[in-house]
């Protein structure tokens, strides 16, 4: 196996007339330690149908290939995804078969678009997107029981952070929806060209069940925007409006068994479920839930 470093990086992206945009989050590996390491921490199984967003030039992607039984790489860049398989072939030629490419917005991909049913993310994800991409590909795709995404170090942070943590907000409530998520290790923005003015961290996201409720998740998710639209507010005061007025918030969280006193960042997302049930003239569960 040949994986990519700074000068085959380079090299290649000098062929494609490649400038790395921050619009696209565009910061590609250098190092092969670093992919090695993120494949090793994922704990994937030759079983296991991969689907990393975001694969760029193709350093991780290599590193995945030999792991697995197959890599889906969604990319949204035309040329990149043009290029990929061509890495591949010319580089891992005994695994290049079991690559799919798809061109695609990965915030719009679902699994109809997909070859096979993913087993494992595994992704360096661009910054700009990272949240919003992880918490709609554990909705979409229910086959996905585990991942590993390295993130920028502060959305790592807020993603694993557990109630009453300073950084502790929506993405860790949503997040916790679906999956046990833990912080999996730092990354040193060296090992990216370009270089980001930040740190990055892995984040390893076990599949669980959503709490039992009667709410459905658009109805939890409501209640938990409501709560850190303002955070420094009481939740008596921030779910004012979601409930319809002050009273029936406290109402609502009294019938939760939540103070009302408290604040979003105090309340795990079982807490938001109890909430969401006892909001006023809820809206019936809709037969099937995106």
């Amino acid at each position: 196996m040949s994986l990519l470093g700074p000068v085959e990086v380079r090299v290649l992206a000098e062929k494609l007339n490649l400038r790395p945009t921050k619009k696209l989050g565009q910061n590609f590996v250098i190092d092969g330690g670093t992919v090695r390491r993120i494949v090793r921490v994922a704990e994937v199984t030759p079983q296991d149908v991969a689907i990393e967003i975001g694969p760029g030039l193709g350093s991780l992607t290599l590193a995945l290939l030999p792991e697995v039984a197959e890599v889906v790489a969604v990319e949204i860049d035309p040329v990149l995804a043009g290029q990929l398989p061509l890495t591949v072939e010319q580089r891992a030629p005994e695994v290049a078969g079991r690559l799919t490419v798809v061109h695609a917005d990965a915030l719009k991909v679902g699994p109809g678009d997909l070859p096979a049913e993913p087993t494992v993310l595994v992704a360096n994800l661009p910054y700009n997107v990272s949240v919003p991409v992880v918490l709609h590909l554990l909705r979409v795709l229910p086959s996905l029981r585990r991942g590993l995404v390295m993130v920028q170090a502060e959305v790592a942070d807020r993603l694993a952070a557990a109630p009453g943590s300073r950084v502790y907000g929506v993405p860790s409530v949503k997040a916790a929806w679906y999956a046990d998520v833990r912080r999996a290790g730092p990354v040193g923005r060296n090992v990216f060209w370009p270089a980001p003015n930040v740190d990055s961290g892995l984040v390893s996201l076990v599949r669980r069940e959503p709490p039992s409720t009667t709410a459905t998740r658009e109805e939890v998710f409501a209640a938990v925007d409501a709560a850190f639209a303002q955070r420094r507010k009481t939740l008596r005061a921030a779910l004012a409006s979601w409930a319809g007025t002050p009273a029936a918030a406290e109402e609502a969280l009294v019938g939760a068994g939540v103070d009302p006193s408290a604040r979003g960042e105090q309340l795990r997302v079982e807490d938001f479920a109890r909430i969401a049930e006892q909001r006023p003239a809820r809206t019936p569960r809709p037969a099937t839930t995106p």
